[in-house]
């Protein structure tokens, strides 16, 4: 039980104070002054009708460009570039050791996630971008104004130039407001990074028609349609602070709206201080017995190459499939590519608690193979097919049945979310925040931390995984 909540000195004003209040005003403005809620729904569909892509399931056999390297089985592309799906073996230690092999994605380069943002009638708005991806349920998402690997904005594709890049690389032309590295899935990605920026312009910005500007709080809005922002956007959302948002958006009445205003500042009383946390965090990740060697995919134990895919012998789990592609509105307009696809649905979920005054989340320190550090911060519940990085087993995660046994009012948030397109193929998530009003009992690798304490920690790189990321983004949605 939590007797007393520690209050943190408030450190004098910083040089980014006054964008941090910028960021804040522009997520109040639901309506945005380029751009209309109902002006964006008429872009969007007009969007939609004029990018068609068109996405088939085919052979492994059918992949140009790509194939399985001989002496290893590593499926590479002919350029050496891009990405390889290359074999794991993992060790675990502890009190109850376990090991496993598994496919994973390779991609040593780390890639730009860039928002370009500009003041207009004095609202922070953010150039957002309708783009497909061979991996979307639906198709067209919002992504940021730039999503780009090594690969792509080198020219690797023989495609045409990434737009906006020119922002994000090479001599700044605009002010860098959010620059930081953070990782992609550590259960799919070996070590996979990005850079997840903001960058503000003040001069005109040719505007193509792919793209259109959003305040953040049209972007946030949007966080509550299915399967709309994608996982690209989510992650450079996280990572931008609204430390100001008590003393700027209007809560009502709502208690857990106001307690969730007052959790995202890094001052707000909280249940551990940050200093206490990290140095919990840091003793799990010592006490972490965790060893990873990538092999030839040849060589891994317990999958089977098929025609149609990799696959785990026991059906469950993810597999490797291929995918042929035709777009009309991307860099190339034709080509094949594996995909890494999933057997079910998954749960990400935050159990969230007002202790005191101020909502806090439950985050569990995760191991994921493909993290550099072993350890990361997540969800309360992260349940996904090898979410783990091991074999899917019928053993249920602490909290999860809870989450799902949620009644409506409860439920703070409920939104079926899709990860990375350009990797997955259809990998859909339920996005979930429930509230709860008890304590409960934590096991091992759990902490009560406030949003403003996971937004401190987001400033830094390897601390907080993708799937937090994402629904930290989608719990800033909730007022």
């Amino acid at each position: 039980m939590f007797q007393a909540l520690v209050s943190p000195p408030r450190s004098e004003g910083t040089t980014d104070d006054l964008d941090r209040r910028r960021f804040v005003e522009s997520a109040a403005v639901t309506e945005g002054q380029s751009l209309s809620t109902k002006a964006f729904w008429e872009w969007f569909d007009l969007r939609r009708a004029a990018v068609q892509m068109d996405v088939r399931l085919i052979p492994l056999a059918g992949l140009r460009q790509w194939g399985f390297q001989p002496g290893t089985g590593n499926l590479v592309h002919e350029s050496g570039r891009f990405f390889s799906v290359e074999g794991l073996r993992t060790r675990l230690g502890g009190a109850e050791p376990r090991g496993w092999d598994q496919p994973i994605i390779h991609q040593p380069e780390i890639g730009f996630l860039g928002i370009l943002v500009k003041e207009i009638d004095g609202v922070l708005h953010c150039l957002m971008q309708a783009k497909a991806e061979p991996g979307n349920a639906k198709g067209l998402q919002l992504s940021p104004t730039v999503q780009a690997t090594r690969s792509n904005y080198t020219g690797v594709h023989r495609g045409s130039a990434v737009r906006y890049l020119e922002y994000f690389s090479g001599p700044k032309q605009g002010r860098v407001l959010v620059d930081v590295l953070q990782s992609e899935h550590g259960s799919w990605f070996y070590r996979k990074r990005n850079r997840n920026m903001v960058v503000e312009v003040t001069d005109d910005v040719p505007q193509h028609e792919d793209y259109c500007w959003l305040t953040l709080g049209q972007v946030r809005r949007l966080l509550q349609e299915e399967d709309l922002v994608n996982m690209d956007t989510r992650t450079v959302l996280a990572c931008i602070p609204l430390d100001e948002a008590a003393d700027v958006i209007d809560v009502g009445d709502d208690p857990f709206r106001a307690g969730l205003a007052a959790s995202l500042s890094p001052q707000a009383p909280s249940a551990h201080t940050l200093p206490e946390l990290l140095r919990w965090y840091t003793a799990i990740k010592t006490g972490t017995e965790l060893s990873t060697e990538r092999i030839p995919l040849d060589a891994i134990s317990g999958w089977a190459t098929e025609p149609d895919g990799i696959r785990h012998d026991s059906g469950r789990d993810f597999s490797v499939v291929a995918v042929s592609v035709e777009a009309g509105n991307r860099e190339v307009r034709r080509w094949t590519q594996p995909l890494l696809r999933t057997c079910a649905e998954g749960v990400i979920a935050f159990l969230a608690r007002r202790i005191g005054s101020v909502v806090h989340v439950l985050v569990r320190a995760g191991v994921e193979p493909g993290c550099r550090d072993a350890v990361e911060l997540g969800p309360t519940v992260q349940f996904l097919p090898g979410s783990d990085g091991s074999p899917l087993t019928a053993e249920r995660p602490p909290f999860l049945d809870e989450v799902l046994a949620a009644t409506p009012e409860q439920i703070r948030y409920d939104v079926t979310q899709s990860e990375e397109g350009g990797r997955f193929y259809r990998v859909l998530s339920r996005y979930m925040v429930v509230e709860i009003e008890h304590d409960v009992s934590l096991p091992d690798g759990y902490r009560w931390m406030t949003v403003g304490q996971l937004g401190t920690l987001l400033q830094h790189s390897h601390y907080i995984n993708i799937q937090a990321r994402s629904l930290i983004a989608c719990l800033q949605s909730v007022w």
